[in-house]
């Protein structure tokens, strides 16, 4: 099963300083078919006003990924993390036993982020934070992961979730394919451009769920930069 979840069906919260679009049901009011993927339980398409953000809290046994689409994300928490992070690089943390961080915008511009929600392996686990540098130009036509908790990702950033974050820019008229398994959910986001996949046309900031499919094809219409979630 294919399940397209366009821009336009997605629930959502306009706070001046925040726009938001979810990609899957956080609240009552929010689209009740956009149900959780396995462990994927949150993917939000955020966009953080200059000068703005998200003030220090809290979060508890979480693995939270983000993807930077534009702009800039200035990041603190206490593990002592503190980075200042770039379009098309990430970040992730355990949220483990506790953990508190802070994310603004301190750019000119909007702020652009993908932020990934997934249940971990583990309960209670030593909170820890990294960021890394992706370079879109290692992505083309390529898939890269970008934070992993699977065997053989061993440049990705790691978390404590039997998943898979990964990256790529594919160029008009090229296509990717990816097999996602027996018994493993995925879930496409695009941050730019138009792609179908397996036939299905996608444009920017559509999702896609696949659940009981076995392959995805990824064939850009346009330049695309795409994000793809594999989850158990």
């Amino acid at each position: 099963m294919l399940q397209i979840r366009n821009l336009d069906s997605l629930a959502g919260s306009d706070l001046v300083w925040l726009k938001s679009k979810h990609h899957f049901a956080l609240m009552g009011y929010d689209n009740a078919t956009h149900a959780p993927l396995g462990s994927l339980i949150v993917l939000n398409d955020d966009q953080v006003e200059p000068g703005t953000g998200f003030p220090m809290h809290g979060h508890r046994d979480m693995e939270i990924v983000t993807y930077v689409r534009e702009g800039l994300l200035a990041h603190e928490d206490t593990t002592g993390g503190r980075a200042h992070i770039v379009a098309g690089n990430v970040q992730a943390f355990s949220a483990g036993s506790g953990i508190r961080h802070a994310e603004y915008n301190p750019g000119s511009t909007p702020l652009k982020i993908f932020q990934i929600w997934l249940r971990p392996r583990r309960l209670g686990i030593k909170p820890q934070w990294s960021a890394k540098p992706f370079p879109k130009t290692e992505r083309a036509n390529r898939w890269v992961a970008l934070a992993s908790g699977l065997p053989g990702d061993e440049d990705a950033i790691a978390i404590d979730a039997d998943a898979r974050v990964l990256g790529a820019t594919v160029t008009r008229g090229r296509s990717l394919e990816y097999e996602i398994g027996d018994a493993r959910y995925g879930y496409l986001v695009v941050a730019s451009g138009a792609v179908s996949v397996n036939g299905l046309r996608l444009d920017a900031r559509d999702g896609i769920a696949a659940k009981d499919v076995s392959k995805i094809v990824v064939a850009a219409i346009d330049d695309a930069e795409v994000v793809l979630v594999d989850v158990a």
